[in-house]
């Protein structure tokens, strides 16, 4: 059934193609390899993905048993550590079909949804959204999370697939937020990020009437970010620090350098 938001299937479906990829053909000691998601493997990685999948196509989630790990800090993390401790006991040849499988039946079951069932609104990690921006959402989830594990794999560069417009769009989009509320600038500040990459673009945001606004790229700025898309995306999503990104040889900063520090201090936006 074709609808207005095949786009979003398409993403997902080239996305998790893109893991069974990375992951096709390698050994067992790599899956043991550590992620940047704090206490994660490459096993425990696709685990989280196998079971937040499932529990979207009706299964309830594993109980947990004892104590949650110092970084589980809401519920849903509760959520993942459970499921991740689900399918520690079970064989890593099991986790890779759940995927294979898991993932094929949300594709299937994403391609007959209607637009009205695209648009109703319901719940989200992010709290009551239309179902299509949920959708959305587990795109950039996924891709991040192919990052990870290309990263972990010691495999150079980024997935450019469709995957990463949605994660640059929804970050970037969080800009003007990220220097009215999270920084504070004051009144008529500027500030321009002009990321380089397959995906790279300019952005320039300000403070106009207290609050973050977007302008158009070509906006004069007199403060600037110049870094490459990869360490933004790894900022927003907290698998970098702050001085990782600032101190790369990728990296420029023009006018305000507290300033420009304090929006790369301030930019981690996935929760």
């Amino acid at each position: 059934m074709a609808t207005s938001y095949e786009g979003v299937v398409d993403a997902l479906a080239e996305t998790w193609g893109a893991i069974e990829s990375v992951l096709e053909g390698r050994p067992a000691s790599d899956f043991d390899a550590p992620t940047a998601c704090p206490g994660w493997s490459v096993r425990d990685v696709l685990a989280h993905l196998v079971g937040f999948e499932r529990m979207l196509q009706g299964e309830p989630a594993p109980e947990h048993e004892g104590e949650y790990p110092d970084y589980v800090r809401n519920p849903i993390g509760e959520l993942n550590e459970a499921v991740i401790a689900h399918w520690r006991r079970r064989s890593l040849a099991e986790l890779r079909e759940a995927f294979r499988v898991t993932t094929a039946a949300a594709i299937a079951r994403l391609r007959e949804l209607s637009d009205e069932e695209w648009e109703r609104v319901g719940w989200s990690p992010e709290g009551e959204r239309p179902y299509h921006r949920f959708m959305e959402t587990r795109v950039l989830d996924s891709w991040i999370h192919l990052g990870d594990l290309r990263d972990a794999l010691g495999l150079e560069g980024d997935d450019h697939g469709p995957g990463e417009a949605v994660v640059l769009g929804r970050f970037t989009d969080a800009l003007p937020f990220v220097l009215g509320r999270r920084v504070g600038a004051p009144e008529g500040a500027r500030v321009a990020l002009d990321l380089r990459g397959a995906r790279g673009a300019r952005h320039v945001v300000a403070i106009e009437g207290g609050r973050g606004v977007a302008l158009t790229p070509a906006a004069e700025a007199e403060n600037e970010l110049v870094t490459t898309t990869a360490l933004f995306w790894r900022r927003a999503a907290g698998r970098v620090d702050a001085s990782r990104v600032l101190s790369d040889r990728a990296t420029s900063v023009r006018g305000d350098a507290a300033l420009v520090g304090a929006v790369v201090e301030g930019l981690v936006v996935m929760i």
